[in-house]
């Protein structure tokens, strides 16, 4: 039955040249499993389109295609939601951009999400009300957003309700590689209502707009931020840059926030990095973190059954950490950085997630592989030398591993003479590898059949030795 699903499935054009030029006159005719290509054009004020098969491919080709919405979704008073409404279930949007979406009701959204499971890919939602809505209570539901850039979230007309992405109650929420930055009229950067919320290797700031928090999740649950960049500027009207579980603990417990490898930097004269609900919170793990400027109302505000906090670098002044170039916004390290092999190995996962940081968000709205030699640094970045490749502590030379990630076969170049050793090791540190080599002989090294996983690999030799961390998908 699967098989002749899938051969029955067909593939939707929407285009200025093609016979359906917006997606409305497209969207109530496609079946379960259908694609829908959108040509990169600009399409103005379209019918609010209702999306009601499942596993759908939604996806932007030659280019972004640019949806703005207008008139006809502004003056929709009988159902207004917004750009994309997705009743199906198991619904890939990618590669679209949603635009000034607003409605009667002031929750206007660029997706309006109301089936189960919705992956969003390499989008970008500007000026809507709501970037993207998941709307009432959808339980098992996931969403994952990866890659995708959100700004300008908020509603003057409703100050403080809407945000660039507001997830209501559901399962499991997954955030990864995007920029969400400047939302409007005291909206936040993202609020989620899911039991599990997943926010990794982020981008989130407000840099002029007079908005809320970065994070609201005000719910409780299991919440993990790992490898993200946050960042509070002048304007905040809200001055609590991650809120937790202060609109009561609605979701299953246990109620526990996980904060570890982020950057905090708080450009506001005043101001409190974290704020958990108390009592009613279970645990609060913060570690290998830089909380960077005024914390004028605690550094850690409330009281959980457990706190477990080390290895964390606070300080008022935002040039303590040793960034980059903290006045414009690269919070890499520099070489003096007293971040750099001073974080904790934190041997510790949360719903399965290891509490080790695997990628770096890099701009715009990617990611690149987060190598850590020996110590990690403290952080949402790991220190890299003048060479752009990682070292270990003590070492005079490093080499390149490609490609990382993986599909199972690496390669390793640039390796100097005198390298007597390559071992391969699982993070939990149990081998796979460890054979003599003669780098004098030759300069590379192939390796192939790795299995899906983190490995560590290590050359030593004359030079002592240097590791680089290998993820295999």
């Amino acid at each position: 039955m699967l098989v002749a699903s899938l051969l029955q499935a067909a593939v939707w054009q929407v285009g200025p040249a093609k016979t359906y030029t917006f997606c409305c006159k497209v969207a109530a005719l496609v079946k379960d499993g259908d694609t829908v290509l959108i040509d990169a054009a600009t399409y103005l004020d379209d019918e609010q389109v209702t999306w009601t098969a499942n596993r759908l491919l939604i996806r932007g080709v030659g280019g972004r295609p640019v949806l703005i919405a207008g008139a006809k979704l502004e003056n929709n008073v009988s159902n207004g939601k917004g750009i994309f409404v997705i009743k199906g279930n198991q619904t890939t949007v990618e590669n679209i951009d949603f635009r000034n979406a607003k409605v009667p009701s002031r929750n206007g959204a660029g997706i309006r999400q109301e089936g189960l499971d919705l992956l969003v890919r390499y989008c970008r939602f500007a000026g809507n009300e709501m970037g993207i809505l998941a709307g009432g209570s959808i339980p098992g539901c996931t969403i994952v957003i990866e890659f995708s850039e959100f700004l300008n979230g908020g509603s003057p007309a409703n100050p403080g309700y809407q945000h660039n992405i507001y997830i209501n109650h559901l399962d499991t929420f997954i955030f990864r590689y995007n920029c969400s930055y400047d939302a409007i009229a005291e909206g936040h950067e993202l609020k989620s209502r899911a039991d599990h919320t997943f926010i990794l290797y982020n981008r989130i700031s407000n840099f002029n707009s007079a908005d809320s928090r970065n994070v609201d999740i005000p719910n409780g649950g299991t919440a993990v931020l790992m490898g993200n960049v946050f960042e509070q500027g002048p304007n905040s009207v809200n001055t609590n840059m991650v809120a937790y579980g202060l609109e009561g603990f609605s979701n299953p417990g246990p109620h526990n926030l996980f904060v570890v490898n982020n950057t905090f930097v708080n450009r506001n004269s005043k101001g409190v990095f974290v704020q958990v609900a108390s009592p009613g919170t279970d645990t609060f793990f913060v570690k290998n973190n830089i909380f960077a400027g005024p914390k004028t109302g605690g550094l850690l505000l409330g009281v959980p059954a457990m706190l477990d906090s080390s290895n964390n670098i606070i300080s008022d002044a935002l040039t303590a950490p040793g960034f980059i170039a903290q006045t414009s916004g690269n919070y890499r390290l520099s070489s003096g950085s007293p971040a750099i092999n001073t974080g904790a190995l934190i041997m510790r996962a949360a719903k399965g997630l290891r509490l080790i940081p695997e990628w770096e968000y890099a701009d715009t709205c990617t990611r690149s592989v987060r190598t850590i030699s020996g110590i990690p640094d403290i952080g949402a970045y790991e220190f890299f030398g003048s060479s752009g490749l990682s070292k270990a502590s003590g070492s005079d030379f490093s080499f390149k591993l490609w490609p990382n990630p993986s599909g199972g076969e690496i390669f390793l170049t640039g390796i100097p003479e005198g390298i007597s050793r390559l071992s391969i090791t699982r993070i939990d540190g149990s081998a796979i590898l460890d054979e003599t080599v003669h780098a004098g002989k030759q300069d590379s090294l192939r390796y192939r059949g790795l299995l899906p996983g983190l490995y560590l690999i290590r050359l030593s030799g004359t030079y002592g030795s240097c590791v680089q961390r290998l993820s295999v998908y």
